[in-house]
């Protein structure tokens, strides 16, 4: 898994025989004629995805990051990212609502006594590697498969609210976690509503996103309207019960720390100056990131950190909108952190308690694939990802796609080219000064229970 989720990190370290190397260790060694189960989730954002991107590199239809032809390639990942999604397919089969089970063995389909409940995001996280495959290999199947499924859950959203829960049953439809929030269970199902959209142009996509967003702002979103110029409490989304809008608890986890990302993107500038703020505090606090903040408590409800990327992408995304040299700062203070906190002799470690800082025996594919991918991004000026950044998206899994026509038509290629990079332009001010002054910075680190580093120190 990991040797496969980091190759166009490869690219991106701009290390060509290394890559190389992998490409060719993959070919000759792996196959997915075996007798596993996997998620249909993480299958596809870590190696479907990462085998379309790569292939793309290989293949020249991505030039965007220089010339990684390889002379002897003959499409060999293309040919396993079609073999390892068909061996999903029968997820999709034998439910009543159409809704993929969660998990499928490679062999032999979905397994007698596999649970019925999937996550939102698990099963509404699959168009944009569904939808590039489709397209390179010119058959629509793949694609219309992750639309059904998406649309299937968007008809399931509570007629009042307008909300989505976090977990579902495939057979019946009925929700069977009504929490509604950004954070794990529904965070990329957003993200790739619009995401699909900047890739294949499709106003459906646009208009879900939208609407989607319409009611996060009515419901989830608490705090003064603007956060750099109004008065009162800063603004921080909460999770609440699907069905009424009432707030269900008082946390925030780290998965929701990627929407500061989707916000650069959808151009709202300074909500996600304020969103990201939020995770920098704790991140000051405790010099990682803890997987579960209690916000009311101050205090960790889930305590480990397995080097999630959330935070460090929306540092690097909102440095690429500002370029304000604050992030930068940020981004040292992430990379500090890391080197003393999780370091070990063969790598990095998943911190078990981010007070203690103790840690386990265990490196997730996601911090190659993506945590030192956008930190390097983050410093690397000239690297071809930055010089040609507004025609390149980024996957749930920090997996590297074009927009090109290739996957929209030619007439509506320029204009969203033009808005990938930001729909707010760069202040002359967030270049000089940090985006947030003191008193804001201040009363957000209050708010999350940072008044200096007496934990973070021990």
């Amino acid at each position: 898994m990991m040797s496969i989720d980091s190759l166009d990190s490869l690219v991106v370290f701009q290390n060509k025989s290394e890559f190389h190397r992998a490409v060719r260790l993959i070919i000759d060694n792996v196959s997915f004629e075996k007798d596993v189960t996997v998620q249909v989730f993480e299958a596809t954002i870590r190696v479907v995805g990462s085998l379309l991107s790569s292939h793309m590199i290989l293949t020249n239809e991505n030039n965007l990051l220089g010339d990684y032809r390889m002379p002897d390639y003959d499409g060999e990942l293309l040919t396993m990212a079609h073999d390892i999604v068909l061996r999903m397919l029968p997820a999709f089969e034998n439910t009543l609502t159409g809704l993929p089970y969660p998990r499928v063995n490679l062999i032999k389909g979905v397994l007698e006594g596999t649970i019925n409940e999937t996550c939102t995001a698990g099963a509404g996280s699959l168009l944009l590697e569904f939808g590039v495959l489709s397209r390179l290999l010119n058959d629509s199947s793949f694609e219309i498969i992750a639309r059904k499924t998406n649309a299937r859950l968007w008809n399931f959203r509570d007629k009042r609210t307008g909300l989505l829960g976090n977990v579902i049953d495939v057979q019946t439809g009925e929700w069977k976690g009504i929490l509604s929030g950004l954070g794990a269970g529904l965070d990329s199902f957003y993200e790739y509503m619009l995401k699909a959209y900047i890739l294949f142009g499709d106003e459906t996509d646009l208009k879900m996103y939208l609407d989607a967003q319409d009611q996060i702002w009515t419901h989830m979103r608490k705090g003064r309207a603007n956060c750099r110029s109004d008065d009162g409490q800063p603004p921080i989304y909460v999770n609440v019960d699907m069905r009424d809008g009432k707030v269900v608890n008082t946390w925030i986890d780290a998965l929701q720390a990627s929407f500061a990302g989707v916000l650069v993107l959808d151009g709202m500038i300074d909500e996600a100056v304020c969103f990201h703020a939020l995770y920098y505090a704790l991140w000051k606090k405790y010099g990682v990131l803890p997987e579960r903040y209690n916000w009311h408590l101050k205090a960790p409800d889930v305590s480990f950190y397995p080097l999630r990327p959330e935070f460090a992408e929306a540092t690097y995304l909102l440095y690429r909108a500002t370029k304000s040299p604050f992030y930068l700062h940020v981004g040292r203070e992430i990379i500090d952190s890391l080197n003393m906190h999780s370091r070990v002799r063969c790598g990095f470690a998943t911190v078990h308690d981010v007070v203690d800082k103790t840690l386990e025996d265990r490196m997730e594919s996601f911090f190659l694939s993506e945590t030192t991918k956008y930190l390097y991004l983050l410093f690397d000026e000239d690297n071809p990802v930055n010089k040609n950044y507004s025609r390149l998206l980024f996957t749930t899994e920090g997996h590297i796609f074009p927009i090109s026509n290739k996957f929209r038509d030619a007439e509506s290629l320029s204009p969203i080219l033009d808005l990938n990079v930001s729909c707010q332009s760069n202040l002359v001010e967030d270049t000089l000064f940090p985006p947030l002054n003191e008193n804001r910075l201040t009363q957000i680190f209050k708010m999350m229970g940072y008044y200096g580093n007496e934990v973070q120190a021990s």
